[in-house]
């Protein structure tokens, strides 16, 4: 008896054990959403109160999440898998901004919610605030962290170095370790906090050798960074920066919460994006391009009593 081949578009058998036993440790049930195009959007959630759709950054998965998640009492916090990463399936769409406005609707539209608070990490935040120019009827509210594109950010070396040919192909090559993942987390500013998570460690060394997961950055990354970001002031294609007056377009009520010494855009940066967004709120705290790994009691404190102040629902 011969066994089934794998789907090439399958996540292999680690990272689904290393998933399942995290979540299962939490003490949570994932479910599986399906997108209007049948792809399936590996999900969980936490909490009773208004609806907070998470969705997280390039490379990692919506379980990075959990030490903030476990603190939103309060609010209902629904988190996904973006496509190709996680459990979730890859889109055969793509990453463009009209791809990523789609999928976030559709996501809304599977959980049978006509609107819903949008926090986002990093390009998460990029697609809550595509949605949020795209759909502001749809969105309650809107939280970035580390959001880049935006005024006054800049890709840090270890994205510039995906988005260049030939350096790029080799680094797809590389098999992630746990030090490998910590000299990562030490770039961005979090090589201090990771370690009080190792349930967390063990998981972004298998996503980072998970082949689908690393197609989705390859793909993502390519949208984002100018293939010559090592001399470029960003490091972003110009097609995708986000400019003063678009910010300034932002019609829905907005948090951002900003490690101080995030390599994307440090505290100042972060002053200048909440000048540029009208009604725009700003917690800047200890830490780097994921703050909530040292900063979630701060954080989780910050986030649930700027969703209740958003009123009625």
């Amino acid at each position: 008896m011969t066994t089934p081949a794998r789907s090439p578009l399958a996540h292999p058998p680690e990272v689904e054990r290393i998933h399942r036993q995290v979540l299962s440790d939490a003490g949570l049930d994932a479910y599986t959403l399906r997108t209007s195009d049948g792809a399936g959007v590996h999900t969980f959630e936490r909490g009773v109160g208004p609806p907070a759709l998470m969705l997280h950054g390039s490379g990692s998965p919506g379980l990075l999440w959990w030490p903030l998640v476990r603190r939103l009492d309060g609010i209902r916090a629904i988190v996904v898998d973006r496509p190709g990463f996680g459990l979730s399936d890859p889109s055969a769409a793509g990453f463009g901004p009209s791809e990523s406005v789609e999928w976030v609707g559709d996501v809304l539209d599977a959980l049978e919610l006509p609107a819903a608070v949008i926090v986002g990490h990093s390009m998460g935040g990029l697609w809550g605030l595509r949605f949020a120019l795209a759909c502001p009827h749809r969105v309650r509210g809107l939280a970035m962290l580390g959001t880049p594109s935006l005024p006054g950010t800049r890709a840090p070396l270890p994205f510039r170095l995906l988005g260049t040919p030939g350096v790029r192909a080799v680094l797809a090559r590389q098999r992630e370790t746990p030090a490998s993942f910590h000299r990562f987390a030490t770039m961005i500013g979090e090589g201090g906090t990771v370690g009080a998570h190792p349930e967390l460690v063990d998981l972004m060394v298998a996503v980072g050798n998970d082949p689908v997961a690393g197609r989705a950055v390859l793909d993502e990354v390519g949208r984002l960074l100018s293939p010559w970001g090592l001399f470029s002031r960003t490091g972003f294609r110009r097609d995708v920066l986000v400019g003063e007056a678009e910010l300034g377009r932002v019609d829905v009520p907005t948090l951002l919460m900003w490690g101080e010494k995030d390599p994307v855009g440090s505290g100042h940066a972060a002053h200048r994006i909440q000048g540029l967004i009208p009604n725009a709120e700003l917690e800047v705290v200890p830490g780097g391009h994921a703050p909530w790994l040292g900063q979630a009691a701060t954080l989780a404190t910050t986030l649930v009593d700027w969703v209740q102040r958003l009123g009625d629902w």
